[in-house]
């Protein structure tokens, strides 16, 4: 099984730059004629969260308008860029399985995709107008009882925000709240096979919590690395990119990062 992840998409109305400098309707194009072409094909696109730039419902059609040039079925999360009622709105059940009810404070985007060995579980990690992200009582219990359920079948968490620090200042700085009781709910299960995850603008993977947190690079622009810095990031107006989880026949989580620009090749190594 192969499942491509797509995250922080950052899309703005047609022809506008994000921040004045990132084409980010061109780098989702590339993208999704990158994976269309993909051999063998995937099964899915996951797109996890920022999906537009500036909270903009118009910016969400646009956003549609590129993702439905995929071959393939996608689904969307939200991330803090979004707004749930108007991603609801545009993308309807097809790509949002979920009735999401405006003016119910326990109501989020959250859902099941139960995909031959695989079960996907995506959790709403937003805070409304804010930043970072926050699995509150209401989400945790509702994860447990889906976590309850299939206890032994192989299971992927599916969320924009990562729940733990990873080193990028400006997003560290955005905090999780919910982390530690998170982390201790995932103690319990042993099928867990990953926490997928955006947000950040960057590729990392990390153990925690009997299970490891994979962040996605974004296909709008990269965050600039700095470990030791105490500033806001700034970020690279670099080629997009896209991870591809391979589920294998021996049931483990391959993860490939995918950078869509030009390369010379392919040439065969020869022996000398």
């Amino acid at each position: 099984m192969l499942i491509v992840q797509i995250s922080d998409l950052h899309i703005t109305t047609p022809s506008k730059k994000a921040y004045g400098v990132a084409s980010t309707g061109d780098n989702l194009s590339l993208c999704v004629d990158h994976i269309n072409q993909l051999k063998p094909q995937p099964d899915l696109v996951l797109v996890t969260g920022d999906i537009c730039n500036e909270n903009s419902f118009d910016e969400l059609i646009n956003a549609k308008n590129l993702l439905d040039e995929l071959n393939y079925p996608y689904y969307v999360m939200p991330g803090n860029h979004d707004t749930r009622n108007d991603l609801t709105a545009v993308f309807g059940t097809v790509h949002c399985p979920v009735s999401f009810e405006e003016n119910n404070p326990s109501s989020f985007i959250s859902y099941i995709i139960d995909y031959k060995a695989l079960r996907m579980i995506a959790i709403d990690s937003t805070i409304k107008g804010k930043s970072g992200g926050e699995l509150c009582k209401n989400r945790l219990a509702w994860l447990k009882d889906q976590l309850d359920k299939e206890q032994n079948k192989p299971t992927i968490i599916i969320m924009h925000h990562p729940p733990i620090k990873l080193g990028v200042f400006e997003t560290d700085m955005d905090i999780f709240i919910g982390t530690e009781k998170l982390g201790k709910l995932l103690n319990n299960y042993s099928n867990i096979k990953a926490i997928l995850s955006g947000h950040i603008h960057r590729h990392t993977h990390t153990l925690w919590s009997n299970t490891v947190v994979i962040t996605a690079p974004s296909t709008s622009m990269e965050l600039m690395l700095e470990l030791d810095s105490k500033q806001p990031s700034k970020f690279y107006n670099e080629p997009p990119s896209y991870l591809l989880h391979y589920w294998t026949p021996d049931n483990n989580l391959v993860s490939h990062a995918i950078v869509v620009h030009e390369t010379n090749g392919p040439y065969p190594f020869r022996s000398y």
